[in-house]
């Protein structure tokens, strides 16, 4: 069964706690243990079932359901271990566009955490965050202000999401929206793996001045099952090489600067 990408639908809050369940699950899962866990009927596991395989986010089997194996992501840990000197030269491209006093939106995406690393030694921004990580990173530094979105955090990545964290974003207008990406290609833009993921970046997308993607090399050509936004919304993809020729033409029509990190980047603020 093909991957259709779930873009314009919003994922409903059933959909987001089953596909929740089935990646804490290792993957699969049978549909009466899914029913027990999250306390409602067969019957309705298998109707919320059905939707997510009609978009592609999982496979159905008798009795049960799992995640086609492409769409299982590495543990967050696992991601920031993933090419760390690529991340670090992003975040350090990425940390030289921010000046002091900018106010920004940072994700939850392992090279954010970088960014917010080689955000440390600037001063006075203004910075909103569903990320315990990048909270700590910079809370209480510099006369930072930080705010972090409400909600319960999730366990494998100390992110909070869910109604809450979206309410919460909305409050706020940025100057910068930074956020990551699993995969990307000429034909669909910006990917990720997590529902959850792409309706917060989408949210803070909408409230910032300038749209940052951070991405390293390894997620070009690559697909994922759910997009985060029309490709055109964002303004700068910033990343460690250049992309292959598809991708330059598609991101030249989606009006995109493509950022090429030098082996030297530094992070140093601008006054």
């Amino acid at each position: 069964m093909g991957t259709r990408p779930l873009g314009a639908r919003r994922a409903t809050h059933r959909e987001r706690e089953i596909i929740e369940a089935l990646r804490m699950n290792g993957g699969s899962s049978r549909i009466q243990t899914l029913a027990a866990r999250l306390g409602v009927s067969e019957e309705t596991i298998r109707r919320n079932v059905k939707k997510l395989a009609d978009d592609g986010l999982v496979r159905k089997v008798h009795g049960g359901v799992h995640l086609p194996d492409a769409e299982i992501e590495p543990s967050f840990q696992q991601r920031m271990d993933r090419n760390p000197q690529a991340k670090r030269r992003i975040a350090a491209r990425v940390a030289a566009i921010v000046n002091n006093g900018d106010s920004l939106f940072l994700d939850i995406g392992s090279t954010t955490a970088y960014i917010a690393r080689a955000l440390r030694n600037h001063r006075n921004l203004f910075v909103v965050t569903n990320s315990v990580a990048v909270a700590h990173l910079l809370a209480a530094r510099n006369n930072n202000r930080v705010f972090m979105a409400g909600g319960e955090l999730r366990t494998h990545d100390g992110g909070a999401f869910g109604a809450e964290a979206i309410a919460f974003v909305r409050r706020f207008q940025v100057d910068y929206a930074i956020c990551s990406a699993t995969a990307i290609d000429a034909d669909r833009g910006f990917m990720l793996f997590d529902l959850q993921e792409a309706e917060f970046s989408r949210e803070i997308m909408l409230r910032a001045r300038t749209r940052i993607v951070a991405a390293d090399s390894t997620k070009f050509g690559r697909g994922g099952p759910i997009v985060v936004c029309d490709p055109s919304m964002v303004d700068k993809l910033v990343t460690d090489a250049p992309p292959p020729a598809d991708l330059c033409t598609a991101m030249a029509a989606w009006s995109l600067e493509i950022i090429v990190a030098d082996n030297d980047a530094a992070g140093a603020p601008k006054s």
